[in-house]
């Protein structure tokens, strides 16, 4: 049971995180894709935005949080790099079979497929950064890896501007075996291929030694179940309190493109280009400024600095959901880069609050727990919630703006509650990890 500190170089740990932030760059390219293509989609597809939303969230959102756990149980006994490369391999198959999509329910399978194969992903990785830092430099570790949702989302908004732009001026195009493919089934093929090709850029990955508390220990499940409901509390307040932020950061994304088109009629291209920058700059920014700032306070003994930046980082987010009520475009571009900033500030010290509070054996699964969580809540039910207020309260198309600062104004109130209540149950937690750790250490000792 005694702890094993020797961490990997510094160069063999960044390049770790090098491949694992290309990995979820890539993810989060197929993820979110789709919010630039809501026009074309519908047009070709003939349906409403309540029937988008599901493809944006819930089809994908379900499936990637059913294999999250499992996959995330298999993350703390098994090859980390092997299984990440499972998943890649899966989503950007399936990514591709969304650009062959003819009907709605070939691309709900689709999504299926892409959320299935992301859940590899991230409890996997977060585990392996664990292992490869030093606790006061975690935060900072993750919150890199975490920049891949920002410039992912970032590239997904550029590329498909991008294209979108070209194929305007082109229209479709005829590809052996395939024939006539739309410009938005091309994209998904592309991403597809360049998924399949990263697979072999895993291999550099070489597998830290587990550490901390618990590692090497084989935990049995109806343990894990026992230790989360004995710290049940700081778990709840801290899933569901970023669960909320969650909810608004996809409600919100997934609408903003349509919010700039309908609300403010730049092109699609434009706003691919415009918002891609813009979310690729402030929210790679945020994110490492929120685990940067949750270390600072960590070495200058906070015990839930991880938990006070999520705090912060609502209660500042809440202030910027005024863009969506503002029409003079050089002040909305300003405010909407602090929006974003904020909004990504907590989404590298979320997964790294798991890791402190809980054992190395059991890591992978309360991150499992935790993605499943804000997915579910956030993916599953956040664009969703933005379009029914459009379509069935409103009845409008241009009511967007109104449906997304309400939706996300009011779930970021939610989150402000649920994480100042979990302040003190998270720090309780900590001295619960001390001394599971000591209680493990007795039998050798004896």
């Amino acid at each position: 049971m005694t702890e094993n500190n020797s961490y990997p170089s510094p160069v063999r740990a960044w390049l770790t995180v090098g491949i694992l932030l290309v990995a979820y760059v890539l993810s989060f390219v197929d993820r979110q894709i789709l919010n630039l293509l809501v026009e074309p989609i519908r047009r070709d597809l003939q349906i409403s935005d309540t029937e988008m939303s599901l493809l944006m969230g819930l089809s994908f959102a379900i499936f990637y949080t059913v294999a999250g756990i499992p996959l995330g149980r298999i993350a703390d006994s098994k090859s980390r790099r092997g299984l990440i490369a499972g998943g890649v391999a899966v989503w950007s198959l399936m990514t591709a079979f969304c650009g062959l999509a003819q009907q709605y329910w070939h691309f709900i399978i689709g999504r299926i497929g892409v959320g299935a194969g992301e859940a590899a992903l991230s409890p996997a990785a977060y585990s392996l950064i664990a292992d490869s830092f030093s606790p006061n430099r975690r935060a900072t570790a993750i919150s890199v890896y975490a920049m891949g949702i920002y410039l992912g989302a970032g590239a997904a908004f550029l590329l498909g501007g991008i294209v979108v732009t070209w194929a305007n001026a082109r229209g479709a195009m005829v590809l052996p075996v395939l024939g006539e493919v739309r410009p938005w089934q091309l994209i998904f093929l592309v991403l597809g291929a360049v998924g399949l090709m990263f697979c072999l850029v895993l291999l550099a990955i070489k597998e830290p030694t587990r550490k901390g508390i618990g590692a090497g220990v084989a935990v049995p499940l109806k343990d894990v179940a026992n230790y989360l409901l004995g710290i049940r509390k700081a778990v709840l307040c801290h899933n569901f309190g970023f669960a909320c932020l969650s909810f608004a950061s996809y409600g919100a994304s997934a609408w903003i493109p349509t919010f700039f088109i309908r609300n403010h009629g730049l092109t699609a291209g434009e706003v691919g280009i415009y918002y891609g920058s813009l979310v690729m700059v402030a929210g790679s920014l945020g994110i490492v400024f929120g685990g940067r700032l949750a270390d600072f306070l960590a070495q200058r003994g906070c015990l839930d600095a991880n938990m006070r930046v999520g705090l912060l980082s609502a209660i500042l987010t809440l202030l910027c959901n005024v863009v969506y009520l503002v029409d003079n475009m050089p002040l909305l571009w300003t405010i909407m880069f602090f929006n974003v900033f904020t909004v990504a500030m907590p989404f590298g010290v979320a997964p790294a609050a798991i890791q402190e509070i809980m054992p190395n054996a059991m890591r992978g699964q309360a991150s499992a727990i935790y993605l499943f969580t804000i997915t579910l809540i956030g993916l599953g039910i956040g664009p969703t919630a933005v379009a029914m207020f459009t379509d069935y309260v409103f009845q409008d198309d241009m009511a967007v703006r109104y449906s997304i600062f309400i939706v996300a104004s009011v779930i970021t109130v939610g989150s402000i509650i649920l994480l100042a209540m979990g302040l003190k149950p998270y720090r309780e937690a900590r001295d619960t990890l001390t001394r599971w750790g000591e209680q493990q250490a007795q039998p050798s000792q004896g």
